[in-house]
């Protein structure tokens, strides 16, 4: 694994705009292409057997987690048990996740968390990344099979969803969320699926019928939502999904709250403690011995309210709201440093299979909102 500086692409910013991708810079850049990262195949390998190891594992976890009754260690409400267990036990479809690596081609990948109930960073891995190579060096490979395989795993649910809409949902106020989610609904729509575009504050609910509904009071059966499990069940407006009799689908299922906060990490650490790819992390309410650990709220987005703490002291940390439900330790393995560029990996599962990376990197050990997305490519 090597990172290398390159010349940015002429033009570039109209070339991903093209794509519709109009965040490429947020504040500062964050679509970088001033560097890339190149892999070798066996590197590749690596981190898709990685992927495919610990997907299976935490479902594996998921089922000993219900099976066991341990929401209240994940601080999920009891009320909302009953949607979780339906949603698992009647195989309601997963589209995504992302695994967060610390990896730099050296020894096997080390799992920094489970990214199970957000598509960010979808379409930069997928289609942009995909579109650069093909200017770069089109002779070259790439991990990306994001697209196509998105597209396939919607044909695939076409069954499932009959011909009823699909409805995609973000808020209306953030543009990264609106365009993310209409990838995902283009890549439904390229599959022959029946989609229409809603706000999440546009979601109305039917207290006659028990039944979301549209803006044109139509019914909502089947709903894409790129909003956390975690916000929409302790919002008001989340109590209607004990009441909804339609037993809408929603994407990503409801038993994704098991895997979509941290407090998952430590209960996966217990049950496969021998998994190479797992740290060893605790809820901080436990005994443990570390005293080189990161500390990370049970919930949080975008690498807020983290501290890294080494030989028991402050190596670095993040500012941010999160941690009322408290946190958990998780033994520190700090980024690779290529040049004061420190990248994380996120290896993306669609529809149960590995299927693509893409890096953010930062200049400092705690990935954020503000970290680049840099290209890679396969070479050798």
């Amino acid at each position: 694994m090597k990172r290398v500086e390159i010349t940015p692409r002429k033009d570039w910013q109209s070339k991903v705009e093209a794509l519709g991708f109009s965040f490429h810079t947020l504040g500062d850049v964050y679509w970088d292409e001033s560097a890339y990262y190149s892999f070798t195949m066996n590197e590749i390998l690596t981190l898709e057997k990685a992927t495919n190891e610990l997907h299976e594992l935490c479902l594996d976890t998921v089922q000993q987690i219900i099976d066991h009754n341990l929401y209240s260690q994940l601080c999920i409400p009891d009320e909302f048990i009953p949607i979780i267990l339906r949603s698992w036990n009647e195989d309601e479809p997963s589209i995504y996740g992302r695994f967060d690596f610390r990896f730099d081609g050296n020894g096997v990948p080390k799992m920094l968390e489970y990214n199970a109930d957000t598509p960010t960073s979808l379409l930069e891995s997928s289609v942009v990344q995909w579109h650069w190579l093909q200017d770069f060096n089109q002779h070259a490979d790439q991990f990306n099979s994001i697209h196509e395989k998105l597209i396939a795993y919607w044909t695939e649910l076409k069954p499932y969803f009959g011909v009823r809409r699909v409805y995609f949902a973000s808020v209306s106020d953030n543009t990264e969320d609106i365009i993310t989610t209409e990838y995902m609904r283009d890549t439904a729509i390229q599959a022959g699926l029946l989609t229409e575009y809603i706000a999440v504050e546009d979601i109305g609910w039917n207290g006659s019928s028990n039944e979301f509904t549209d803006l044109n009071e139509d019914s909502i059966k089947n709903i894409f939502k790129l909003y956390p499990w975690e916000w929409l069940i302790h919002e008001e407006f989340g109590q209607n999904l004990l009441k909804d009799i339609n037993k809408a689908y929603w994407i990503e299922p409801a038993w994704k709250m098991i895997v979509s906060n941290k407090g998952f990490l430590p209960i996966l650490y217990r049950m496969h403690k021998s998994c190479p790819y797992l740290l060893p992390a605790y809820f901080d309410s436990e005994s443990h011995s570390l005293s080189d650990y990161a500390r990370k709220p049970i919930f949080s987005r975008e690498g807020a309210n983290i501290d890294l703490i080494k030989q028991n002291k402050l190596l670095a940390g993040s500012g941010g709201e999160y941690g009322e439900e408290g946190f958990i330790v998780q033994q520190l393995c700090e980024l690779p440093n290529f040049n004061q560029n420190y990248p994380v990996i996120g290896s993306w599962v669609i529809g149960g299979e590995a299927a693509g990376i893409g890096i953010r990197e930062s200049n400092t050990l705690i990935t954020t909102n503000t970290s680049r997305f840099v290209p890679h490519l396969i070479e050798g």
